[in-house]
């Protein structure tokens, strides 16, 4: 089952080095099977990030668990995060 997953966080870095690394981790999320819908950072806060994705059950944090490191190295804060999973009504 496909879930849409919006995750917030908090980054160490500038959001214009953050999405660097993000942006350019793409091809891995492809290759996992995660869709990128929206990446931004928020208006009121430089720190605060919201990432939304699609992927089947299990494959986001199958991927988060395998790219700790490189996602860490990002600037995003793991403890920080928050993830909500919605499912497509029918």
């Amino acid at each position: 089952m496909v879930e849409t997953h919006v995750l917030t966080f908090t980054i160490s870095k500038p959001f214009d080095e953050w999405v660097k690394t993000y942006d350019a981790s793409q091809p891995l999320q492809k290759m996992a099977g995660i869709t990128s819908l929206f990446r931004g950072v928020s208006k009121d806060d430089p720190t605060k990030v919201c990432a939304v994705m699609k992927a089947e059950s299990g494959v986001m944090e199958a991927f988060i668990a395998d790219n700790a490191d490189l996602i860490a190295s990002s600037g995003h804060v793991l403890e920080s995060t928050v993830a909500q999973v919605f499912l497509e009504g029918a």
